[in-house]
């Protein structure tokens, strides 16, 4: 397994490649700190490939990490690319994932949740923090995405979790107060039915699209052989020309199995896909 890290701390650089020296013993780990260098890293592999690519979307004042993770995506289109970053928008997050990357670890996280994510990715799946997948899908519930920040967004939640707490609060009231009118008046059996249960955040993922509404795991998506290899390559990002060269089908027949993954995760995008994809891997993984 070789991995390959662009980021321009050095600090950060040898903290990564210490844990996944320590995840993965005989890994080897080539750093870069600047996007030429990296390019420089990524010909000289020549017969031996790069099999990862953590990449950080902050790379200084003059460098986009968003030109960069596009360039490399076009040049090397067969490289899973993984996002290690300090940003908090949540826009970046799917932007990213838009343009290819298998996942996205935000910085911040704990030792334990950087550590599981790396494993996660570097076996091949896909992964997003499910705070930041919840965040994301009741934000575009709200329509409301824009430049929002990780901690901007909590905040907007919680102060709306806490009004409708109160509304909730306050209708309980009112419908007890109708109940107890109603028993007196007519008996029992004219008491008022409770109010529905309040919208779970899973229940919001499925509705914004984010997660299917199906049972834990990809074996209950009851896909072809076929459409998993499909789905397979696009989660590594690859175009539908890339996937139908690699096998070996129609761009047009491709197109068709892109579209049946699509309804069998009830998702409307590539994006949607990789974001349901990976809260499924981690309902369905086991803690600890």
């Amino acid at each position: 397994m070789k991995v390959l890290m662009l980021d321009d701390h050095p600090l950060i650089l040898s903290a990564l490649r210490q844990m996944l020296e320590a995840q993965q013993p005989g890994i080897e780990v080539a750093a870069a700190e600047t996007p030429e260098q990296a390019k420089a890293l990524l010909a000289a592999a020549g017969a031996q490939p790069f099999d990862l690519l953590l990449l950080d979307l902050k790379l200084g004042d003059e460098v986009d990490g968003f030109d960069v993770l596009a360039e490399l995506r076009q040049a090397h289109p067969e490289l899973p690319v993984a996002i290690v970053s300090a940003t908090e928008r949540l826009a970046d997050v799917v932007r990213a994932v838009d343009m290819g990357a298998m996942g996205f670890v935000p910085k911040r996280s704990s030792m334990d949740e950087l550590s599981e994510a790396l494993s996660m990715v570097l076996a091949g799946g896909v992964f997003i923090p499910p705070a930041l997948l919840e965040l994301i899908a009741r934000m575009q519930g709200r329509g409301d995405l824009g430049d929002t920040t990780i901690t901007a967004a909590r905040a907007q939640l919680a102060a709306a979790d806490a009004a409708e707490a109160a509304r909730r609060a306050a209708g309980h009231t009112a419908v007890a107060a109708v109940a107890a009118t109603a028993t007196t008046t007519a008996g029992p059996a004219a008491a008022a039915v409770a109010p529905a249960t309040p919208t779970t955040a899973l229940a919001a993922l499925a509705a914004s699209g984010l997660v299917p509404r199906r049972p834990d795991g990809l074996d209950a998506l009851g896909l072809t052989p076929r459409q998993t290899e499909v789905l397979a390559l696009l989660l590594k990002g690859l175009p539908n020309k890339l996937i139908a060269r690699e096998l070996n089908l129609s761009v047009e027949t491709v197109k068709d199995h892109v579209a049946a993954v699509l309804r069998a995760l009830e998702v409307n995008s590539r994006t949607q896909a990789v974001l349901a994809v990976s809260r499924i891997i981690q309902r369905a993984t086991p803690a600890g």
